[in-house]
């Protein structure tokens, strides 16, 4: 059931089934190659990657415009992942989606190649800017809407925030500037897992209430089950429709999830090394068959 703060608004139709099993097989190849990618490299963020996954196969599956004939386009939205350490999430979605050849994606941290561990402007396909110090992806997400508002160009400006990320002051500088210029075509996600890289957030500086603090700031703000494709839709599809003001969609979701012995445990938030019986017991809980986590984690 959606929130009743995103129902009282705007009742959206909702998605055909046929839609939603393929976004949620989208979010498993996300899941699959994001897993690999990290054993392959040796090191990198699960717990994050496998949390945004849902999300991501929502934006690019559904609500992005980027023409796949020519995904450079000046006329397409953009999309900034603030939490540049889910890199291997964004290149497992673009793979999946068509936009960057999967050896690429699971070339991840390899020295010269063009998947480094946080997406990078130069090297990385259709990342819109370097990311990996907290916030200022978010920063430069808001800078690219009011550039966009002031070209009165049709383009919707997409930023991915971590909600430790939101501990950072630079995120409440540009909410606070998103707010004031009126930047409807700006919508932010926080991936909410409720962990960070050491420990909970609560523990370690609590952020909340987040909704009441992005309202407060002028922002539309809606919550949702962040693994419920149906619910994070709909919110994209209100948040589209909002006027003189950006939307937030909090998304509840939880880190490694898809993994049991990932879900909800700090430890595989990042800088780990995943052994090849992790990795493989991982993708079997992905459902991914035998042959394929030999062709994924082996190359063969």
């Amino acid at each position: 059931m959606l929130p009743s703060t995103l129902a009282a608004k705007v009742k959206p139709a909702a998605p055909r089934r046929p839609e939603i099993m393929l976004l949620a097989n989208y979010a498993q190849e996300i899941r699959r190659l994001s897993i690999a990618s990290i054993y392959r490299a040796g090191s990198g963020h699960p717990g994050g990657s496998l949390s945004c996954s849902d999300i991501l196969a929502c934006l690019y599956g559904a609500e992005l415009y980027i023409p796949r004939d020519n995904p450079e386009t000046d006329n397409r939205d953009r999309f900034i992942l603030s939490k540049g350490h889910a890199a291997p999430a964004l290149y497992a979605a673009w793979a999946a989606a068509g936009l960057l050849p999967v050896d690429v994606a699971l070339s991840l941290r390899k020295l010269g190649s063009r998947a480094q561990g946080h997406p990078h402007v130069v090297e990385t396909p259709l990342a819109e800017t370097s990311t990996g110090s907290l916030g200022q992806g978010f920063s430069v997400a808001m800078g690219m809407a009011l550039a966009l508002q002031h070209m009165r160009r049709p383009v919707r400006v997409y930023a991915m925030l971590g909600d430790g990320e939101c501990q950072e002051g630079e995120v409440w500088e540009a909410a606070m500037s998103a707010a004031h210029f009126g930047l409807s075509n700006l919508c932010a996600i926080v991936d909410y897992n409720k962990l960070q890289s050491d420990d909970r957030n609560a523990t370690i500086m609590g952020i909340e209430p987040l909704n009441a603090k992005f309202r407060a700031f002028g922002w539309a703000v809606h919550e949702v089950d962040g693994h419920d494709l149906t619910q994070i839709l709909s919110a994209l599809s209100v948040a589209r429709q909002e006027q003189g003001r950006p939307c937030l969609v909090i998304a509840h979701t939880v880190k490694g999830k898809g993994v049991p012995y990932m879900e909800d445990q700090p430890a595989w938030h990042g800088s780990v090394k995943l052994t090849r019986e992790q990795a493989a017991s991982a993708l079997e809980a992905l459902q991914t068959g035998a042959n394929l986590i030999t062709e994924l984690l082996d190359g063969k």
